[in-house]
């Protein structure tokens, strides 16, 4: 990993820092993926969430059945409608994932250098005494000495609301602790994590392939968060479990790192995953606090290097109760941006805390911002560098189009594609400006009846940073004569206008197929 990986673009002026920010059509080029729950479920707070910059609905079934996600899924839709914004959906398993089940939902205060019972035996109740957990194996994965946390379902880290414990002994099928800080555990739902241990449980559990096989299908959701990836044959089952329902085969897999087991295999993950979410809520217990972020640039530069999204969690965990970042968060979420991150992922932050619609604004802001000055020119050589010679035929097309137009300070690159590659590969190499992805339908059929390809190709790329989609009108095929490509052409340019990206008198760059052959071309715009 490279030291002097991403720096700034110098020199950035004092003036600059005290201007105010200017509003824009495309809040920011890194995307931000908002998870929908109790406080963000309704049409009026779904619409405000996608104005503010939400391009990805996640989807947590840790927590709520398929029926109170339907629900919200629904109002996801209505707004959409009325925005017309397009967003994506992504369904996040609950995976090999700890649980202390807590029937009765009664707060349970733990006190420092107590003793506290882990079993496996779910009948009881829980107590400060005895914590009835959803794995049967834990005695056998433990021993004297090991680390286990335990806090909220997404974990916040603060010592009064989640514990430490420390595993003092093993006593049949139980695991006797003891705490290691005082803190009072409120709610239904609290996770469990043993650092740096192997739990033996499937990626993919049974209730997850329900609720795939069910509320996923029904409603062709693009992305699996799949949660706990350790191994590459945990994506390759997932995949072979997708290809089987129908239209969940173009469904992509976003592995989530979330231990060490998972850091131990990342190449070959990265290999066959469509993208990389980075736990770090998870990763934080698993790894010491010092080595979290060499984690992080180095797996967001192996993600960048491999053109595939790399997705940074826990990022502005204050804003789940208060209205502003702390300074530490601000320029977290900056350096994730400068360290070359596509999609910043709120959880809890969108999920119950009480301002979701000011913080995918604030996070964009900053975006925005690192956006800016980041090192584009290095970002660029190093690619190049890294991809070596000779390029194949679409890598150098993209790469040809990127340099273009930056050397023509072209406002836009219009790309059109019907797979989406083509989109992807020019945004691999981080352009200044947004990138126009004009996905071209293709009319397929199963042997019963006919349908467009096209709709989820689009919005796969609302997780990709600069890529910004739009659909073509089937009617005017991608690779036909060159006067139906002007008029897609003009469809995208006055997009483009229309959302004041496009200005007369400004450069474009297109990429698009012609006959055979992949062209790019420089138009300047008339009055």
């Amino acid at each position: 990993m490279h030291s002097n990986h991403l720096l700034l673009e110098e020199p950035i002026r004092m003036a600059s820092i005290l201007e105010p920010s200017k509003a824009n059509f495309f809040p920011a080029m890194t995307k931000i993926v908002g998870t929908l729950g109790p406080k963000s479920r309704s049409v009026e707070t779904i619409s405000a969430c996608l104005k503010a910059g939400m391009s990805v609905a996640r989807f947590d079934f840790s927590w709520g059945d398929s029926e109170y996600h339907q629900e919200t899924l629904e109002n996801l839709k209505a707004s959409i409608k009325a925005t017309k914004k397009l967003c994506a959906v992504m369904l996040d398993t609950v995976g090999a994932e700890l649980q202390v089940v807590n029937k009765c939902e009664t707060p349970i205060s733990l006190k420092e250098d107590a003793i506290v019972t882990l079993t496996p035996h779910q009948g009881q109740a829980a107590s400060d005494e005895v914590l009835p957990i959803n794995f049967g194996g834990l005695a056998k994965a433990v021993k004297k000495g090991d680390t286990i946390f335990v806090g909220q379902y997404l974990f916040t880290g603060s010592e009064t609301t989640s514990v430490w414990l420390e595993v003092d002994q093993v006593n049949g099928d139980d695991v006797v602790c003891v705490v290691k800080n005082s803190a009072t555990l409120a709610g239904s739902l609290f996770t469990l994590h043993a650092s740096q241990v192997h739990i033996d449980m499937p990626t993919l559990t049974d209730k997850d392939k329900e609720v795939i096989s069910t509320w996923g299908v029904k409603n062709k959701i693009d992305f699996i968060s799949l949660s706990y990836t350790r191994h590459a044959e945990d994506v390759r089952e997932a995949r072979e479990f997708l290809s089987k329902l129908g239209d969940l085969s173009q469904t992509q897999i976003l592995a989530k790192i979330e231990n060490v087991e998972g850091l131990t295999h990342f190449d070959e993950i990265l290999k066959e995953a469509d993208g990389i979410i980075l736990s770090r809520g998870n990763l934080g217990i698993d790894l010491p606090p010092e080595k979290v972020f060499l984690f992080q640039k180095a797996a967001v530069h192996k993600c960048n290097m491999a053109g595939k999204p790399a997705v940074v969690t826990r990022v502005v965990d204050s804003m789940t109760d208060n209205l502003r970042p702390t300074r530490a968060e601000a320029t977290d979420v900056a350096n994730a941006v400068l360290d070359g991150t596509d999609a910043i992922l709120l959880g809890a932050e969108t999920l119950r805390g009480l301002y979701p619609v000011e913080t995918i604004s604030t996070v964009g802001k900053i975006c925005a911002e690192a956006g800016k000055v980041f090192n584009q020119d290095l970002y660029f050589k190093k690619t190049v560098k890294f991809v070596g010679e000779p390029m194949t035929h679409l890598e150098a097309i993209a790469s040809s189009a990127v340099r273009a137009a930056i050397k023509v300070k072209a406002s836009v690159i219009i790309c059109f594609t019907s797979s989406g590659r083509a989109a992807r590969l020019i945004a691999k190499y981080r352009p200044t400006m947004p990138v126009l992805s004009v996905v071209i339908p293709r009319l397929k059929t199963n042997q019963l009846k006919w349908s467009f390809s096209g709709a989820f190709e689009a919005r796969q790329s609302l997780i990709v940073r600069g890529l910004f989609p739009m659909l073509a009108d089937p009617r005017h095929p991608a690779e036909s004569n060159n006067a139906t490509n002007e008029s897609v052409l003009k469809v995208a340019l006055d997009h483009g206008k229309a959302s004041g990206v496009i200005k007369s008198h400004d450069r474009v760059v297109v990429c698009q197929k012609v006959g055979d052959a992949s062209v790019v071309k420089i138009i300047e715009l008339e009055d």
